[in-house]
């Protein structure tokens, strides 16, 4: 069964790296150089987090969208 996630993904000021994570999956988030390193990286991780929730019969939440949120600073 395959099933569609969403990824949070930012670039580190610091480091330069691509950070990305899954909201909701306990574990799921990697770091990369590139764009396609940072796929495969999510990707492994994701199933052995699955694995592990399936395991404890901890279901994925349902992606409901985003929302830009303005703020003062």
């Amino acid at each position: 069964m395959k099933k569609n996630l969403i990824a949070y993904i930012e670039r580190d000021p610091e480091t330069k790296l691509l950070v990305a994570e899954i909201p909701g999956i306990l574990g799921a988030h990697t770091q990369a150089e590139t764009m396609d390193e940072l796929i495969a990286n999510m990707k492994e991780v994701v199933e052995l987090c699955l694995e592990e929730q399936k395991k404890k019969k901890i279901k994925v939440p349902e992606f409901v969208g985003l929302q830009e949120i303005k703020v003062n600073i």
